[in-house]
């Protein structure tokens, strides 16, 4: 089935022929009907699967419709609810180009920036409001927002939004908005605990759509783990970049201090990388993500600010620096690669205290990860195991620590 088959405005159908749009992915050709009728939707796919467009298009449609038979602008009708900045700003850019031919106004609504264009884009009329939280109540506060006839919610990124950072916040919207209105929840991972407080936001017939639930990971990202001491990793950081110098490479940390640190290890041996986290000011954070997308800077090191939903074409390779302390985390992270049709390469380094976390990781996808064979010199005794090995995590992972033991051992003697 074709894009144009579906009985869709021709004036939306002009902007997803213009978007490249030809065949619906799995989550879109499951979710476009079901939202088009009026359903409660949990959604449930891999990241890079077109999880964005699912929603955008037959809300686009729906909103067009309906403005065409009014007489008059009647307000906000869609509400997108984002956890990052970033996801927010990539949504509205979403909506804006699949319905450039439609009647639909979409406003992205962020913190970190002026808020007076924002105020007179509302005063003037929009449709599709794509939201944080933040900037959201602080405008409904001043009496510059008024949510009560809004008709469709959408939580991106939906595991996020329900979690303990979001949980007050999505509380007080429930209550502010509409009991009647249609509500829809997409994201790439889900757990029971969060299924259950979505349940008792929507209603109890909510239609379930999921994609690959026994893989979270797209099938076109390759998986590799590194045994590297955690003192070493900037070493062996440095040696991929240098022997990938056309790859655009994104590099994950744990913390705000580590980025900045890692960036200026990698500019103390000639090499560029941009940062990207929360300290930094909005108008930076953009600008820095504007250079990566367009393949001015190469080299991006982010913490998981970056991770949700944000889709940054090309990206050859992800590189967990620090393993994520949540497993799903890894799952979001490594979904910015290997997206659409592309392939990726998803490359992990485990220092021996960081064992656990990638034991977590590996029972959460449900298998194991390929160990890479790290052959640089000061490494040789770390080439742990070829590829068609069968040894369990249990077992490589003492491997590991042995090896590294023995390295210690060797490193005491020589100073010695």
């Amino acid at each position: 089935m074709k894009f144009k088959d579906y009985n869709l405005h021709p004036q939306l159908q002009k902007g997803i022929e213009k978007a490249g749009l030809k065949r619906p992915t799995d989550i879109q050709y499951k979710s476009i009907p079901t939202i088009l009728k009026g359903e409660d939707v949990l959604a449930v796919a891999q990241t890079g699967t077109g999880k964005t467009a699912a929603f955008a298009i037959p809300i686009l449609h729906k909103l067009h419709v309906q403005k065409q038979l009014a007489r008059r602008d009647e307000g906000i009708r869609c509400l997108v609810m984002t956890p990052t900045h970033e996801l927010a700003l990539q949504v509205a850019k979403v909506f804006e180009e699949l319905g450039s031919h439609t009647l639909v106004k979409t406003l992205a609504l962020i913190g970190g920036v002026d808020q007076a264009p924002q105020i007179e884009a509302l005063e003037q009329g929009v449709d599709v409001l794509v939201a944080t939280p933040g900037r959201f109540f602080d405008l409904i506060s001043q009496g510059h927002l008024r949510p009560e006839r809004i008709q469709i919610l959408v939580l991106d990124e939906a595991d996020h939004m329900l979690d303990l950072g979001f949980l007050q916040d999505i509380s007080d919207l429930h209550r502010k908005l509409p009991s009647k209105r249609q509500t829809l929840f997409f994201s790439a991972t889900i757990n029971l605990h969060i299924k259950k407080m979505a349940y008792a936001l929507i209603n109890q017939q909510a239609i379930r759509i999921q994609i690959s639930p026994k893989d979270p990971v797209s099938r076109n990202v390759d998986h590799y783990v590194a045994a590297i001491e955690m003192d070493d990793k900037r070493f062996f950081l440095e040696r991929i970049i240098k022997e990938n110098p056309d790859s655009k490479i994104l590099v994950f940390v744990r913390t705000k201090v580590r980025a900045e640190r890692v960036a200026k290890s990698m500019e103390r041996v000639g090499i560029a990388a941009l940062t990207i986290h929360s300290d930094k000011a909005q108008q930076d954070r953009t600008a820095v993500l504007q250079q990566f997308r367009s393949g001015e800077a190469r080299i991006l090191v982010a913490t998981d600010v970056s991770a949700r939903g944000i889709d940054i074409p090309e990206v050859t390779y992800v590189i967990n620096y620090d393993l994520p302390e949540q497993a799903e985390n890894y799952v979001h992270r490594v979904g910015r690669t290997g997206r659409g049709k592309a392939r990726g390469q998803a490359l992990s380094f485990c220092s021996p205290q960081e064992r656990d976390l990638l034991e977590a990781i590996e029972s959460y996808l449900g298998q194991s990860i390929q160990i890479l064979d790290v052959d640089q010199p000061e490494y040789e005794n770390t080439r742990l195991l070829s590829e068609d090995t069968d040894l369990s995590l249990k077992d490589m992972l003492s491997e590991i620590e042995a090896l590294e033991s023995e390295r210690r051992k060797k490193k005491k003697k020589k100073k010695s």
